[in-house]
């Protein structure tokens, strides 16, 4: 069974902005809590991918690459507003993080994103780094489809 193991920061600052992004656009086949089923186009590639329930900062995920046709079309069955946003890869002190900017109804939210091989596992700061949110829902891709960060009321 393939594991994710992540962890997920609010983002300060503009430091990251420097990296050039890939355009994300993701919708969701099943948001239920106990799994999700994501359509991605990111670029000129697209994926199908299943997670199961969170547990802590792990849980299964399974990834396929898809046909881009297939995916524009699979959007299109998608529940909820369809996520966007460009993703950054930066890699920081032997670490990658994964820098999500993004638009639409989520417009404002930046999120970092780090995988790791053990929940434990130590890793170092970048600067820009923010609030830890891996353990707040409101923060998964799945539930800003179904209640926009714009519709949070700050």
């Amino acid at each position: 069974m393939a594991v994710e193991i992540e962890r997920k920061f609010l983002v300060v600052g503009t430091a990251w902005r420097s990296t050039p992004g890939t355009p994300y656009r993701q919708g969701y086949l099943n948001r239920d809590k106990e799994r999700t089923v994501r359509v991605r186009i990111a670029g000129e590639q697209a994926f199908l991918t299943v997670k199961g329930a969170t547990q802590g900062a792990t849980r299964a995920e399974f990834e396929y690459e898809i046909p881009l046709g297939d995916a524009g079309q699979l959007l299109r069955l998608c529940d909820g507003p369809i996520i966007e946003k460009v993703r950054r890869v930066i890699v920081h002190q032997g670490s990658t993080w994964e820098v999500d900017e993004f638009s639409g109804q989520n417009a404002g939210l930046v999120i970092a994103e780090i995988e790791l091989a053990a929940e434990d596992q130590t890793f170092a700061r970048p600067d820009w780094l923010g609030s830890e949110v891996t353990h707040d829902p409101r923060y998964y891709n799945s539930s800003l489809a179904a209640h926009p960060y714009s519709t949070w009321g700050k």
